[in-house]
């Protein structure tokens, strides 16, 4: 069987968090081996953690994600190293930048400095940063050249940038994680920025519950997530994503993710699912990770 590692994904989403088990267990009767759960804001770590104390499979992350800044409380940096720290697994993350049509209603000034505040901070803890950037690559650069570079990694994830901007990122950590997401771009441009990406560099995710893929492979079963609820909370993903649950990711459907991007690539499935798998093992080993056996 095919192995995989879900690079990032939001197990504890107000949307599925009731169905997680069982998400989880089929994904993992699948062949996905481990899920990097990430923790959006102050309300959700408490989520993130005891889902990662009850799943060896989970790899715990924690961050403020750009779109929750506003609702931070004034010991939000304390209360973040607080969860790091008693939580050695755990790597920084969901943390970003965004000018989208959500993003750009919350003050770019602030989020720049939550975002720097939360990198500073995983460089001096020596752990990977799981970050969310759109429509700001320009800016989340030049951060990047001013506090890094970064030798646990940076996780671009759902990766959507241009080819042109590949190396740079590259040369400062950059791993460029890929979800159903990419099946938006069109095809040759996405074409071009995959084969410009280092393959030690590639990581494969769902976002689930968000970046349901719309181009599936025929040939694998799809997986509808469940356990929608009626939560009214700002959920994470694609502003017009409908919360209905045809609509909701599962994390078992990073198979059609990786069948998108190895046809893409013009690689074997086997060849891109053990060089992910091999890639998301290394950025998530470091002190303390569960992949890390002592």
């Amino acid at each position: 069987m095919i192995k995989l590692f879900d690079s990032h994904c939001h197990l504890q989403d107000s949307r599925i968090l009731k169905s997680a088990p069982k998400l989880i267990k089929e994904a993992l009767d699948t062949g996905v081996v481990n899920f990097a759960v990430n923790g959006v804001s102050e309300k959700d770590w408490h989520l993130v953690k005891e889902m990662s104390d009850t799943y060896p499979s989970v790899i715990p992350n924690f961050g403020l994600h750009p779109w929750f800044i506003s609702d931070r409380t004034p010991d939000w940096l304390d209360t973040l190293k607080g969860f790091l720290a008693s939580t050695p697994s755990a790597a920084v993350g969901e943390i970003g930048l965004d000018k989208g049509s959500f993003g750009k209603k919350i003050d770019f000034t602030d989020q720049v400095e939550i975002f720097s505040q939360q990198l500073r901070l995983a460089k001096e803890l020596n752990k990977p940063a799981s970050v969310h950037c759109v429509r700001a690559f320009g800016d989340l650069l030049e951060i990047l050249k001013s506090l890094g570079p970064f030798p646990c990694g940076v996780i671009l994830h759902s990766y959507l940038g241009s080819a042109e901007m590949v190396p740079e990122l590259y040369k400062l950590g950059a791993y460029f994680s890929f979800s159903g997401f990419i099946m938006s771009m069109k095809e040759s441009k996405a074409k071009k920025m995959l084969k410009c990406v280092p393959r030690e560099r590639i990581l494969l995710e769902t976002d689930a519950p968000d970046a349901r893929p719309k181009l599936v492979d025929s040939k694998l079963e799809f997986f509808i997530g469940s356990g929608v609820s009626n939560s009214k909370e700002v959920v994470i993903g694609e502003e017009n994503n409908s919360s209905s649950e045809e609509n909701i990711n599962h994390p078992a459907n990073i198979h059609h993710v990786l069948a998108y991007v190895a046809r893409l690539l013009e690689m074997e499935e086997k060849e891109l699912s053990e060089l992910s798998y091999e890639n998301a093992v290394r950025i998530f080993s470091y002190e303390g990770s569960k992949l890390v056996q002592k």
